[in-house]
């Protein structure tokens, strides 16, 4: 292979037999169970990097079930996304959701999430399940669990206008790619948006959250306070390419 194919070829580790094909990438019918929370604000101060700020003390912790995704497949995430505010070089001000942490049970979008975006994305066994009257939202890291959260089946539907404006909110995540050597070869603040949306049907209900400490799966970093508020969607969505924002190499 001739070093001009290499170029031409490569956008994906490895290079003959890529982990997943390129982009964009497109979710039918993405199931969310969406769990909002007080948490401990000097602990978010010490988790969210700058130059994003921390807004309230709140996090969201979502449980998405994945059954029909272009180039990623049928798999399930959970994670942490944390309420902040981004200002640009010329001060403008953005509020979004800091990406903190992700599991999910699947290689392809493991390693897409991480290469292409820098999602902060781990090995485990995420699920939603409906059980009669409750969906019930489970991690387990290993044989470990570390999250169980349950919500009741939709009380109540949700106004669609709040939520989709809350969907319309960037997101952000830092994109890190180690040298040969272990030193940092990239170091980026990234942001993306989710385009396309159609919101299919959104409700609320009574909701409770536990999280367990491990210390591979560090989701108890971020206490629960007290329950704020709960809300279960579905939508088709296209998950929108990132851009970089801030280069903390560059910048140091």
């Amino acid at each position: 292979m001739k070093i001009s194919e290499v170029r031409e070829k490569a956008f994906a580790m490895p290079l003959n037999d890529p982990a997943y094909p390129r982009g964009p990438y497109k979710f039918y019918n993405r199931e969310f169970v969406v769990i909002t929370y007080r948490t401990d604000p000097d602990v978010l101060r010490e988790v969210v990097p700058e130059p994003l700020e921390v807004v309230g003390d709140t996090v969201s912790y979502e449980f998405i079930r994945m059954p029909d995704s272009t180039g990623f497949g049928d798999y399930t995430e959970t994670g942490q996304v944390i309420p902040v505010r981004f200002k640009d070089k010329d001060g403008a001000a953005q509020e979004g959701g800091y990406v903190h942490a992700m599991y999910l049970d699947d290689n392809s979008p493991i390693a897409g999430g991480r290469e292409i975006w820098g999602f902060p994305k781990k090995l485990a066994t995420p699920k939603i399940s409906h059980e009669s009257e409750t969906l019930v939202g489970t991690l387990h890291y290993g044989s470990v669990l570390c999250v169980c959260a349950t919500m009741g089946y939709k009380h109540r539907e949700l106004d669609p206008a709040p939520l989709m404006k809350s969907l319309a909110k960037p997101n952000f995540m830092i994109k890190i790619i180690p040298h040969v050597d272990c030193t940092p070869r990239i170091c980026e603040l990234v942001r993306y948006y989710l385009e396309d949306v159609t919101l299919k049907g959104a409700w609320t209900g009574p909701a409770a959250l536990a999280l367990f400490p491990h210390a591979m799966c560090d989701v108890a970093r971020l206490p629960v306070r007290s329950v704020v508020s709960a809300s279960h969607f579905v939508a088709d969505l296209t998950l929108g390419l990132g851009e970089v924002v801030f280069d903390y190499l560059k910048r140091a």
